[in-house]
């Protein structure tokens, strides 16, 4: 079970309280939870990547292990503890100023 943290705004539109905690076949990969994330929550198409070219959002970041995975491809293995559960795949909303 592969567990993520939506920013608060996502997780509003969601209607979803505290972390997703999401069944994921095969290897656990980004494309592959974002998948099982847009897949149980339709409402989430589109806000986090792109609909056709499956690439993420400007201002979204992933996090996993408290490293920078958002410039990784999309079918690069996430680290176990991210696939077993143990820590979280953080998806964060990275815009700044004011």
């Amino acid at each position: 079970m592969v567990r993520v943290i939506l920013p608060q705004h996502l997780r509003t539109l969601a209607k979803v309280e505290g972390d997703v905690s999401l069944e994921v076949v095969g290897p656990v990969t980004q494309g592959a939870v974002l998948d099982a994330l847009e897949a149980r929550y339709p409402v989430l198409r589109g806000t986090i990547r792109d609909h056709t070219s499956k690439r993420r959002r400007p201002f979204i970041r992933f996090f996993a292990c408290e490293e920078d995975f958002s410039h990784e491809p999309a079918d690069a293995v996430l680290p176990d503890a991210v696939a077993t559960g143990k820590e979280a795949l953080l998806i964060v909303g990275a815009m700044a100023g004011g």
